[in-house]
């Protein structure tokens, strides 16, 4: 549904997007992962065709948005930046105004204005003025205009940026509802538990150069420095930190309390028991052995540092 082929954008000497090569398939949710400035507002501008690229192709349901933006874009929906709306219009209102734009005849707005509505859950807030809505309102409503025509593809530029924890949600809820309804989205984010809670993969950036693209179960696995706590039955004694603090791979031993050590472990995912069976082997009696924090956080903390 979404192709990127050596796509790059520079801003003079600065490459803002760099040989960019990406594939997103048919229904499927994609995280584009990377900190601020790392080149996804960029892409996905052009995706949209807000701005033009310096050399590489994107195509969008095979159509090169860069020759043939219209078509391309027809079957396109996009929530790029902050939404703003006019706030004396209702939800109603709005996409009766927004279809008209898009050449959609009154029973079709009437129609899809109704099912968007209720997909975002704002169907009992259908008229009320758009300038008493929450940030987080607003976002589902930027939501619902991009679907109205009914498109295959759904391009939002960081969702949840700028909301609260329960817009945060609110819209988080909304894009795992999308998925059921089998639309492909391609999200971009920096919040690694916003993608790791919605998307099926994950497109790591930074840069301007994808650094890893692969499914979330699989980017899980590519740490090779976790945080894993450990807890015992008994209180941790002096000769049995030092133990620890000995053992192959651990890098660093942070004491929480009598019977909690947080342990900075580095090694592949699969080597994680060893560490456990030589706590065991030191006569400790383990009571809990769990990472700490996200995995896929961990992994592309790695990468970013390696790229830089």
């Amino acid at each position: 549904m979404i192709e990127l082929q050596n796509l790059t954008k520079s801003f003079g000497e600065i490459k803002a997007v760099d040989n960019l090569n990406l594939k997103v398939p048919t229904s499927t949710t994609v995280g584009f992962l990377g900190p601020n400035g790392a080149g996804k507002t960029t892409t996905i501008k052009i995706l949209t065709n807000l701005i033009t690229a310096t050399s590489g192709r994107a195509y969008l349901n095979g159509v090169d948005v860069l020759t043939d933006p219209k078509k391309a874009l027809s079957h396109v929906g996009a929530v790029v930046e902050t939404p703003e709306f006019y706030p004396y219009l209702t939800p109603v209102e709005t996409l009766s105004y927004l279809g008209s734009i898009r050449g959609m005849n009154s029973k079709e707005i009437a129609r899809r204005s109704n099912e968007v509505l209720q997909v975002v859950k704002l169907e009992q807030w259908r008229k009320t003025r758009i300038g008493k809505f929450s940030k987080g309102m607003k976002q589902r409503m930027a939501i619902a205009q991009a679907l109205l025509h009914e498109p295959d593809v759904l391009i939002l530029d960081e969702p949840t940026t700028g909301l609260d924890p329960r817009g945060m949600v609110e819209v988080r809820e909304t894009i795992k509802s999308l998925k059921k309804l089998k639309y492909t989205i391609f999200m971009s984010s920096h919040l690694l538990v916003e993608v790791q809670e919605t998307c099926d993969r994950a497109a790591l950036i930074d840069h301007g150069r994808l650094l890893v693209y692969d499914s979330i179960d699989n980017l899980k696995g590519l740490s090779k420095v976790a945080k894993i706590e450990v807890t015992t039955v008994a209180d941790i004694t002096d000769s049995l930190l030092l133990k620890i603090q000995g053992m192959k791979n651990v890098r660093a031993v942070e004491r929480v309390n009598g019977r909690t050590l947080v342990l900075t472990y580095e090694g592949a995912y699969e080597q994680r028991s060893e560490l456990l069976e030589a706590v065991q082997a030191t006569g400790a009696r383990v009571a809990g052995f769990s990472p700490v924090g996200l995995p896929l956080e961990m992994m592309y903390m790695d990468l970013v540092k390696e790229s830089r």
